[in-house]
C-alpha cells in the first residue's frame, strides 16, 4: 500500500494521521484464517507486506506501483449486479478467496461471482502518457470497470493480462477499481490442472479469483509492449524482437547486452529482429546458470521515449546422440541427464499463491541443494518471479500446460472438445509460451498429462514445435503417447522403467516414485494421509529411495533413458508423496544421501557421438 503523505500544516497532520492510522488498524483486525496447517512464512505476511517485489523480472521499469493488500470482496449469485455498497468483508490481494491467507477461506462455486473493489491513489506525476492495470492471474472469467468504467476482460486462469485504464482516469486521486470473477472449476471446460471442488487423492482445494500480483504501471503513450528473447548459441548471439503498443514509422529499437559492460549493441525498427552478436558467450546451465543483463530503449525521431530493463541467458537445448548412438537430450550440444522432481506448487496457506517470495525461491533451492538438476511443474503456470528465480538458481524446466476438461484412458484415441473449449485451450497455451518465452530455464513443453484432456495431439505439437523451434515438446506425458514430438515419456510407479529406445525421440520416464511417509504434525489432515506406496519413517523412505536409483541406474547407461521426474517435491493435502512436507518444515529423507545418489547419475550417459 502506497501513502503519499505530506503533513505541511496541522490540518493536514490531522488527516495524515487518521490515514496512517487507517492503516495501523487494518493490520491489526486483519488475521488469515486458521487452516489445516501454515508454514513458516504465513506469519510474515500482512496487509502492508505482501508480495512486494517487482512481478516482471524481463520487463522492468521504474514507474509502478503495488496494488497488492487488503481489497473489499463480495459473493453474489450470478446475475446480480455489483453490490453498491455493502461488500461481505475485506480480502488479502493476491491470495485466492480459498485460501486460509486470503482472510476468508471459502469457495464460491459456479452458481455465484465473486467481486473485488478497491480505492488506489494515482501519483500526482502519472498524468502524462498512459496508466497501466496489470493483473498477474486471476481464475477463470475476470471483468475488470475503473471509475464505473469496463476497461477490460479476461478468461483464462493462469496467464497474465493487463488493461488500460488511462481514459477512465477522474480528477483527484482517488481510483475506484472493480472486478468481476465467475470461476466454474470442475464444472467447466477450462484449464484448471488439479483443482475440484470436492478435493481428494490426488485432486486438491481449488484456486478462485485474483491469485497473483495486482500493480499500476505508468508508461509513455507509444511505449515497449512485449520483447522476444532467443538464444542463437550457432550464431554467437542473442535475436531480439520488440513490439510496441503502437506502430510508428519514426521508432526505433536499441538493444544493449552487458555483462560488467555492454559486450553486445545492435539498434532497428520495431518488431523486426535485432542480432546482438556475442563473441564467445558465458553459457547457462545449471552449473553455471550465467545471465546477461539487456537494456533496450525506444526512440522516436531518435530521441528516447521508453526504456526497459531485462537479462537473457545463453543456452541451447535439443537432440543428440551419445557415443552409442542413442538419442539424448543435449544442453548446449553435449548430452545431459535430467532429473528432478515432479512439482505441484500448491501451498497449505495460500493454496496456489506462495506466500512469500523468499517461501517461492525455498523449492527451487531445496531442489538444487537435492542434487536435482530438473523441476517438472506440473499442470500448473507459476507467478513471473519463480521462473525468475530458476533463471537465477540454475535449474531446468518442463513446463506443462494445465489440464481441463474431459479425460481418456491409455489406449482410447484424443477427445473431441467442443469449439468453445479448443479455443480457450489454444489461446491460453499461446498466452503460456508467450508469457514464460524468454525464460533460459524451460527447455520443454508439455501439453498433455496423462490423458488429462488430450486432443488434437498431433496438431498441437506441431504447433509449438513451428512456435517455438527454440525448445522441445514433449506430446504427452505418459499413457497416451502419439508417436510425435520430441520424447517418447512413460509414467511408472513405483518403477523406474524405460520404454523402448527409438531413432528419432529421446526416451523419458516423466513420473516415477511416490513413496509415502505422512509426518505427525505436518500434515493436511491428522488421518487417511495416501500414497503410492507407504513407509513408517525416515529410514526406511531414504532407503527405498536409493534402492529406486539402483534400479534407475542401468536404465540410464544400458537402456537409454533420457530423462527422469521424481513424484514429488512436497506433500500436497492428503497426498504424501514428498521429498519435503506441506508445510516445507521437514525434508523426509535423509539430504546427503539423497544428492549424494543423485549426482551419481549425471556421469552415466556417454559423451556425444
Amino acid at each position: 500500500m502506497s501513502h503519499r503523505l505530506i503533513c505541511s500544516s496541522f490540518a493536514a497532520f490531522v488527516i495524515c494521521f487518521v490515514s496512517v492510522a487507517g492503516v495501523w488498524a487494518q493490520q491489526e483486525t486483519w488475521q488469515p484464517k486458521e487452516g489445516p496447517l501454515a508454514t513458516q512464512w504465513t506469519a510474515q505476511v500482512s496487509p502492508g507486506h505482501v508480495h512486494p517485489e517487482y512481478p516482471r523480472p524481463q520487463m522492468v521499469r521504474e514507474k509502478w506501483e503495488n496494488l497488492n493488500g487488503l481489497w473489499q470482496y463480495a459473493v453474489r449469485p450470478n446475475n446480480v449486479p455489483a453490490p453498491a455498497a455493502h461488500f461481505d468483508g475485506e480480502i488479502l490481494v493476491p491470495f485466492s478467496i480459498t485460501s486460509a491467507l486470503s482472510g476468508v477461506m471459502s469457495q464460491v462455486g459456479p452458481e455465484n461471482t465473486l467481486w473485488y473493489r478497491r480505492i488506489f491513489q494515482l501519483p500526482e506525476d502519472w498524468r502524462e502518457g498512459r496508466v497501466l492495470l496489470h493483473f498477474g492471474a486471476v481464475d477463470w472469467a475476470a471483468t475488470v470497470w475503473l471509475n464505473g468504467r469496463k476497461v477490460g476482460s479476461h478468461q483464462g486462469g493462469y496467464t497474465p493480462f493487463s488493461c488500460d485504464i488511462t481514459a477512465a482516469l477522474r480528477e483527484g486521486r482517488d481510483q475506484e477499481v472493480l472486478v468481476s470473477v465467475w470461476d466454474p472449476t470442475d464444472a467447466g471446460f477450462q484449464p484448471r490442472g488439479k483443482q475440484v471442488r470436492n478435493p481428494h487423492g490426488i485432486w486438491y482445494t481449488p484456486t478462485t479469483g485474483i491469485w497473483q500480483t495486482v500493480w499500476i504501471e505508468g508508461v509513455p503513450e507509444t511505449y515497449i509492449e512485449s520483447i522476444r528473447a532467443t538464444p542463437d548459441l550457432d550464431g554467437e548471439m542473442l535475436r531480439l524482437v520488440v513490439s510496441t503498443s503502437y506502430p510508428d514509422e519514426r521508432l526505433t529499437v536499441k538493444a544493449e547486452a552487458i555483462d560488467g559492460v555492454v559486450v553486445a549493441s545492435d539498434s532497428g525498427r520495431t518488431d523486426q529482429e535485432l542480432a546482438l552478436r556475442i563473441a564467445h558467450p558465458k553459457l547457462w546451465s545449471p552449473d553455471s546458470p550465467f545471465l546477461y543483463d539487456l537494456n533496450i530503449s525506444l526512440l522516436r525521431d531518435g530521441r528516447t521515449i521508453d526504456r526497459v530493463k531485462s537479462y537473457f541467458g545463453m543456452r541451447r537445448i535439443s537432440l543428440g546422440k551419445d557415443r552409442d548412438g542413442i538419442l539424448r537430450l543435449c544442453l548446449n550440444g553435449k548430452p545431459l541427464f535430467q532429473f528432478g522432481p515432479l512439482d505441484q506448487g500448491f501451498w497449505p496457506d495460500g493454496i496456489y499463491t506462495a506466500p512469500t517470495d523468499e517461501a517461492l525461491r525455498y523449492d527451487i533451492e531445496m531442489t538444487r541443494k537435492l542434487g536435482f538438476n530438473l523441476i517438472r511443474k506440473h499442470v500448473k503456470i507459476e507467478p513471473d518471479r519463480w521462473y525468475y528465480w530458476a533463471d537465477k538458481l540454475g535449474i531446468l524446466v518442463w513446463q506443462d500446460m494445465p489440464s481441463g476438461d474431459e479425460y481418456i484412458r491409455p489406449n482410447e484415441p484424443d477427445i473431441s472438445r467442443t469449439a468453445q473449449s479448443a479455443y480457450h485451450f489454444d489461446r491460453e497455451l499461446k498466452e503460456l509460451i508467450d508469457s514464460r518465452y524468454n525464460h533460459p530455464c524451460i527447455v520443454m513443453w508439455v501439453p498433455f498429462n496423462e490423458g488429462w484432456g488430450q486432443f488434437d495431439t498431433g496438431r498441437l505439437t506441431k504447433w509449438i514445435q513451428d512456435y517455438d523451434p527454440s525448445r522441445l515438446v514433449d506430446d504427452a506425458s505418459g499413457w497416451a503417447d502419439r508417436g510425435v514430438g520430441d520424447v517418447h515419456d512413460i509414467h511408472s510407479y513405483p518403477g523406474p522403467a524405460a520404454p523402448a529406445i527409438e531413432p528419432y525421440r529421446a526416451i523419458v520416464l516423466g513420473e516415477f516414485g511416490g513413496l509415502g511417509l505422512p509426518l505427525e504434525g505436518h500434515t493436511w489432515q491428522s488421518e487417511a494421509n495416501w500414497g503410492y506406496r507407504s513407509f513408517k519413517n525416515a529410514q526406511e523412505l531414504t532407503d527405498a529411495y536409493l534402492k529406486l536409483l539402483e534400479k534407475l541406474k542401468p536404465l540410464v547407461a544400458d537402456r537409454g533413458l533420457a530423462a527422469a521426474v521424481y513424484t514429488q517435491t512436497t506433500d500436497v493435502e492428503v497426498e504424501v508423496n514428498g521429498l519435503m512436507t506441506y508445510d516445507r518444515a521437514v525434508v523426509k529423507m535423509d539430504p546427503t544421501k539423497v544428492r549424494e545418489a543423485n549426482e551419481e547419475l549425471y556421469g552415466r550417459i556417454p559423451g556425444p557421438e
